[in-house]
């Protein structure tokens, strides 16, 4: 991904005709993060002429439309200054340049202007056509769900075309469906696909319950009436159904799987409409949490469509960069009419909405592969697992402890929301370690319930949560060949460390006619009422392939009392699996210090994994561990939290081989995109 230079122009409303704008520049070189801003003593205020940008509008002159419009937004000399010095730094960095256009709140009227239209003040040129500048209009929201990125291989979307009957009778041409589907299946190109027989806004909610689609496309007439935005949709029987824009944002808003994309168009097979509504729709589903929406902020024509959406999509495919992707696209319609027409609204400061999945080298590749599948192949690699294999199941760790907070109402830091530790440590000081131990159980057993079609026995109240989590998993091996479980129990291994407090491995191994045995960690005193059989085992036991051995460092599910639930509790876990070294089977000591290391399902930067990997360095041995070549497996990027994923990943290798001579190489990606890719390159006798 090339270097990108950021520049951010925030408008709020100052006075009641006047408006100031915040300008900030930061520097893409990653040893130079300079940030550029006009001084406090230099507020620049605008003015813009609405009445003659509206003129210039309706009589077509959209170049003496682009002038006058950048002409009032650069009008003070600091500002076309500042805007120079940052256009200069970025091209003698070499990095493209991001124009983030922020409209505050108190300056919604602004969002109408067709901002699309800027020309650069220093050249006269295009903004929004230039491929190495990257323009969209940007939203910040009030929604605290993190976007998690997702792999490009696996992108879906959902086209909806609304064609009621009736339209006539409104002066509304029909919609020809066909021909509206058939420019989207072009558009989307390789992304998957799929249609709704009807345009009701229940068949769009139902859609987003069953399955996770990354782009809404929605095909729609719009309407104003009374200052809201009408989308007209179709009821179950084919006809009109008109539904607000409030009703819209609310409906998306309350799911848990929402698009990343949202591209609204008006029917374009109907002849000409209200082309503003959609794009007015935009700014308020942004603010409303979703990440991307792109939108036509008046009518377009059909051969416009038909050129710009293929390569908008082609091009977003490469690097899932949304702006980048937009000023590409604009750049090929240039010489159309209406190559202006579409608006990019997003909340997204990396502007990325999927990655490409592989390890950090030039072109993504992993020069050790040999290595590791010969560790492999003759028992010697040693796979540790973290919470995001049960992602399928429970939804992510992160998930859990934001809902567990919400319900809550958790009062101390909001960044606290997504650690399971914070939130716990402070319900159970707040009542007691054994409620927050029941209302963790809780929180698994509903997100279970919500994403598996469980028995009615485990339905119930009082069904173990570990059995519910069983014949999740189970579940989900059966209709997935790659569910890492599953291609794990076929590998010839040994030992399994895990950090997870289910037995999905378990079961995983039992499906593939293994007989494992499991053992958890000691890493503290127990009551007597905690199984002891579980901590011990005959030192001469001798794990073998068919045999494998399961250890648990973080406890059990089935036995509250051993999880290590807490922040004190991972404390403790640091002194006491130190305390208790010598309680830990030889042959698990072993397998972590003189095997290929195997990391699946970690966040890299979460607090057990770290726990984890300083006890390992600080193992006697671990010397040998330099023979190996070991790996991490789930660096799963998330929209504000790592923005660039080159730099994240040398950061993170460079972490991991601090004080020690351990190398670990990073796959940018999730556990099922790394097992798929290990199980394309062992023969087919060892998986």
């Amino acid at each position: 991904m090339n270097q990108v230079a950021d520049l951010e122009l925030n408008i709020r409303r100052q006075e009641q005709q006047a408006y100031a704008v915040d300008f900030r520049y930061t520097d893409s070189d990653a040893d130079n993060q300079s940030d550029v801003r006009l001084g406090a003593r230099q507020q620049v205020l605008l003015n813009f002429d609405f009445s003659k940008l509206a003129e210039f509008l309706l009589a077509g002159e959209l170049q003496e439309y682009g002038k006058a419009l950048t002409e009032s937004l650069f009008a003070d000399e600091s500002l076309r200054t500042a805007f120079a010095q940052a256009r200069t730094a970025s091209e003698q960095a070499r990095s493209a340049f991001r124009i983030r256009l922020s409209i505050d709140a108190s300056a919604m009227e602004l969002h109408p202007l067709r901002w699309e239209l800027l020309n650069d003040p220093q050249t006269g040129l295009s903004l929004a056509t230039n491929q190495n500048i990257y323009f969209s209009r940007y939203l910040s929201s009030l929604d605290w769900r993190p976007v998690r990125l997702r792999s490009a291989g696996l992108l879906q979307a959902l086209a909806v075309i609304a064609a009621p009957s009736g339209l006539e009778q409104y002066k509304l041409a029909s919609v020809d469906k066909t021909v509206e589907l058939a420019t989207i299946t072009s558009g989307l190109g390789e992304i998957g696909l799929k249609t709704l027989e009807h345009a009701t806004l229940n068949s769009i909610v139902s859609a987003f319950t069953e399955t996770e689609f990354d782009i809404l496309y929605l095909v729609a007439h719009g309407s104003f009436a009374n200052g809201e935005a009408y989308l007209w949709l179709e009821d179950e029987q084919g006809g009109i159904s008109r539904v607000t824009g409030s009703e819209l944002i609310t409906r998306l808003r309350e799911l848990e799987r929402r698009p990343r994309l949202i591209v609204l168009t008006s029917c374009q097979s109907a002849g000409k409409g209200e082309g503003d509504v959609l794009s007015a729709l935009g700014p308020r589903l942004a603010e409303a949490g979703i990440p991307a929406v792109l939108a036509m902020q008046d009518n377009i024509r059909m051969d416009t469509v038909a050129k710009f959406m293929p390569v908008f999509f082609g091009e977003l495919k490469k690097d899932g960069c949304i702006d980048r992707a937009l000023n590409v696209a604009r750049g090929l319609v240039r010489e159309q009419p209406d190559w202006w027409v579409p608006v990019l609204f997003m909340r997204l400061k990396s502007g990325r909405l999927w990655y490409t999945p592989g390890f950090g080298g030039p072109r993504g590749e992993f020069e050790k592969w040999p290595s590791l599948l010969r560790g492999i192949q003759s028992g010697r690699c040693t796979p540790i697992l973290g919470p995001g294999l049960t992602e399928a199941m429970t939804g992510s760790m992160r998930d859990l402890a934001e809902q567990w907070a919400e319900d809550l109402q958790y009062p101390l830091a909001a960044h606290e929301r997504e650690s399971m530790a914070q939130v716990a440590q402070y319900r159970s000081v707040d009542q007691s370690r054994f409620t927050a131990e029941d209302e963790w159980l809780a929180q698994i057993r509903a997100a279970v319930l919500k994403r598996a079609n469980l028995s009615d026995e485990l339905k119930r109240p009082d069904a173990p949560v570990e059995a519910m989590l069983e014949a999740a998993g189970k579940l989900q091996r059966e209709k997935d060949e790659f569910e890492p479980h599953k291609v794990l129990a076929r590998l010839p291994v040994k030992v399994f460390i895990t950090a997870n407090t289910d037995e999905l491995l378990e079961a995983a191994l039992r499906d593939a006619g293994k007989d494992p045995l499991m053992m958890v960690c000691p890493w503290r005193e127990f009551s007597e009422e905690t199984d002891p059989a579980i901590y011990s085992r005959d030192d001469e036991f001798d794990p073998a392939p068919e045999r494998p051995l399961v250890y648990h460092l973080f406890g059990l599910l089935s036995q509250p009392e051993s999880l290590v639930l807490t922040e004190d509790d991972t404390f403790e876990f640091l002194i006491g699996i130190t305390r208790h070294m010598k309680n830990i089977p030889d042959q698990v000591g072993r397998a972590l210090t003189d095997s290929a290391l195997l990391f699946l399902g970690f966040q890299t930067d979460d607090w057990n994994f770290r726990v984890l990997l300083q006890a390992l360095l600080a193992k006697e041995g671990n010397n040998l561990l330099k023979r190996h070549a070991h790996i991490a497996a789930q660096i799963e990027p998330e929209e504000g939290r790592l923005l660039d994923p080159g730099r994240a990943r040398r950061y993170l290798e460079a972490y991991f081989a601090k004080g020690s001579e351990i190398e670990i190489n990073i796959f940018w990606g999730n556990a099922r995109e790394f097992m798929k890719e290990l199980s394309s390159r062992l023969t087919p006798q060892r998986v």
